[in-house]
């Protein structure tokens, strides 16, 4: 795949809720004589803020520049990084009706006709690829990282590094290891968090991506291949820049990330962390010059919600929405580009209450502007269901004032999926959706309405052969037809079940031994 198949035009599509090169010269800005005895970076061992002056405009170029010491900030804040080893009891697989059955496809999954297939879900955080996996069946391992935001053991990390873990291990930097319990993961915005038995720990200084710059200096901390606590630096090469498969704004830099690094700390020069290490653009797999962090605003909204409820509510809009080009505004008489499209609003949702309408275009929210489209989903997703929000839209020629009653924000999807979920779900290893008429016609002599689909399989099911797409008819000789009634008979068993599944035609029982 060449680079240039991504400069076609990208259209954001769906339901809003809350998600060549040139050299060039780089300017650094002057260190103060007055101040030169003083490293500001160093500073921060005694915990003096640092805070960066504008150098004048005529010293904006000087060959004297010099550049950032970051040994300080290492010094006080990297103990509070710590590096996760994840290990899964097989390896997870995921029902895809479009999956290739070619025996020479990359077994990493990603199709070289799909433009986007090099943009990672997340960083693989293994040597190998996205785990150090096994052979089938057997467990799996791999490595990631995250950082400490209280002293009790609070960790923030991202969810696909310890999605499917059934042992998550934290090792600090003094070389203290701890098991750690899964408080709650979030794959929309792919944050997790993570909590370790220990007191008195170091912690990290939280910031605001809001308050990043362009050009600014940043530092990442993590295990990239393993190597513990690794230091990169680099500059935030973009703000809020929009990927294809998220509907989240990312941080862009040129910091040198890599496996290993997911869910490490991105730090600003005043030992703040403004981003968790996501994400990479790359054509081999390793670094390329281009990573992408979840802006840590976004991550403390999630992790708040995950400790205090376990899961994550989101405000909706209920609208679908792309960017505004030249030609757009031209059209819609906007004075330049800008603002969120709306082409297309949901019916009944909180949007067309409102009277939203297809051809507005959404240009501002409780007053704070909306540059790009994908500035609102991130909004919107930071507010609560039911909260009134101000908006301004451009219609007609002119701007018109608009107060919505937000709603909550669901998932859904083409296939409707129901995962089995906590502990009982863990002794089996499946996510299952419920069997779909059409299905059951297929599928000749099961019954409408019984039966579940297996949709992902890793676990205890893996092991047995429980692969996706199986129907799940009967446990240990009880028809299931809910995964609410799947969750019960599996906490009610014992050491081993039988599962009827159906495979095609075919019917067969599977023995399984419980986790």
């Amino acid at each position: 795949m060449k680079l240039n198949r991504l400069t076609r035009n990208l259209v954001l599509a769906g339901v809003i809720g809350g998600a060549g090169f040139a050299l060039a010269r780089v300017d650094m800005p002057v260190v103060d004589p007055a101040q030169a005895a003083t490293d500001p970076i160093t500073t921060l061992a005694a915990g003096a803020p640092v805070v960066p002056t504008a150098p004048a405009a005529a010293q904006l170029v000087t060959p004297q520049a010099q550049l950032p010491n970051f040994t300080g900030l290492v010094q006080r804040y990297g103990p509070a990084v710590v590096n996760i080893t994840v290990t899964q009891r097989a390896s997870r697989t995921s029902f895809n009706p479009h999956r290739r059955s070619d025996p020479r496809a990359d077994p990493n999954g990603d199709d070289e006709e799909d433009p986007f297939s090099q943009f990672f879900r997340g960083l693989p955080f293994g040597p190998n690829g996205p785990q150090s996996q096994g052979p089938r069946g057997r467990p799996s391992h791999g490595l990631g990282s995250g950082f400490i935001v209280s002293p009790d053991g609070t960790i923030l990390t991202n969810a696909h590094v310890v999605d499917g873990a059934s042992e998550v291990t934290v090792k600090l930097t003094d070389r203290r290891e701890f098991k750690a319990k899964v408080v709650g993961s979030d794959k929309k915005s792919d944050i997790a968090v993570i909590k370790i038995d220990a007191k008195n720990l170091p912690v990290v200084s939280l910031g605001s991506a809001e308050k990043l710059n362009v050009g600014e200096w940043v530092v990442a901390i993590g295990s990239p291949f393993g190597f513990d606590n690794s230091v990169t630096a680099g500059i935030v090469s973009a703000k809020s820049r929009s990927l294809p498969t998220d509907s989240y704004p990312f941080i862009q830099t040129d910091v040198a990330v890599n496996p290993g690094n997911s869910g490490g700390p991105l730090f600003n020069l005043n030992g703040e962390v403004v981003g968790i290490n996501s994400q990479i653009f790359s054509e081999s797999g390793g670094y390329q010059g281009i990573s992408f962090a979840v802006p840590i605003d976004i991550a403390i909204h999630v992790k708040d919600q995950l400790v205090a409820h376990g899961k994550v509510t989101r405000a909706r809009l209920g609208v679908t929405i792309q960017d505004v080009n030249q030609k757009l505004a031209n059209n819609f008489k906007l004075p330049r580009p800008m603002g969120a499209l709306v082409s297309d609003v949901e019916a009944g949702s909180p949007a067309a209450k409102a009277g939203l309408q297809a051809s507005d275009v959404i240009t501002k929210l409780d007053g704070r502007e909306i540059d790009r489209s994908s500035d609102l989903p991130a909004r919107i997703s930071l507010l609560k269901p039911g909260s009134i929000t101000h908006l301004q839209v451009w219609r007609a020629g002119k701007p018109v004032d608009i107060d919505v009653a937000l709603g909550e924000f669901k998932e859904t999807s083409a296939i409707a999926k129901a995962d089995v979920t906590g502990d009982e779900a863990g002794r089996l290893g499946v996510a299952v959706r419920p069997l779909r008429p059409d299905e059951a016609k297929r599928f000749g002599s099961i019954a409408s309405g019984n039966g579940l689909v297996v949709e992902e399989a890793s676990g205890p099911a893996a092991e047995a052969g429980i692969e996706p797409g199986d129907v799940i008819l009967s446990f240990n000789g009880q028809p299931v037809q809910s995964a609410e009634q799947l969750k019960g008979l599996i906490a009610k068993a014992g050491k081993n079940a039988a599962l009827l599944i159906q495979r095609g035609r075919a019917r067969i029982f599977v023995p399984i031994e419980l986790g």
